[in-house]
């Protein structure tokens, strides 16, 4: 599996489509699934043609005071994923990442970001979550 990627998992009550994590530059390949971009701004240097986007669920990032404060920072992404997780519960992350869980519940999903390092991004965060780890 390539770098930067998560694989299946499985959830309460069966088996979750698989999930996985890249960087919204990289080629789309063919097993990516539904392609849904989860940051909350357009990505530069991208455009909307290129990207073979099926959604670009913005409303489920996190908000731009905890995006600020990450800064992609490795030494905080631990803390940032406990406020992210926090973030998700209000009413319009929650509607968004029950879309996300609905679209993973239906066949692959590949959550797409443009963060250097997917391996701390939000996007790693949601397909967490989405196959069931710690704070769902």
């Amino acid at each position: 599996m390539a770098a930067g990627m998560t694989g299946a998992g499985t959830r309460k009550g069966g088996l979750m489509a698989q999930v996985r994590v890249r960087r919204i530059y990289d080629e789309r390949e063919g097993d990516d699934g539904q392609r849904v971009l989860v940051d909350r701004l357009w990505p530069r240097g991208i455009s909307k043609e290129k990207v073979h986007l099926d959604e670009w669920c913005k409303e489920v990032a996190p908000s731009t005071d905890l995006r600020k404060w990450y800064g992609h920072d490795p030494d905080r992404y631990e803390e940032f994923a406990r406020r992210y997780r926090a973030e998700l519960k209000d009413a319009e992350h929650a509607a968004a990442f029950g879309g996300l869980r609905e679209r993973a519940e239906h066949g692959p999903v590949t959550l797409l970001t443009a963060a250097k390092r997917s391996d701390i991004s939000e996007a790693a965060v949601l397909a967490d979550l989405l196959k069931g780890g710690a704070g769902e």
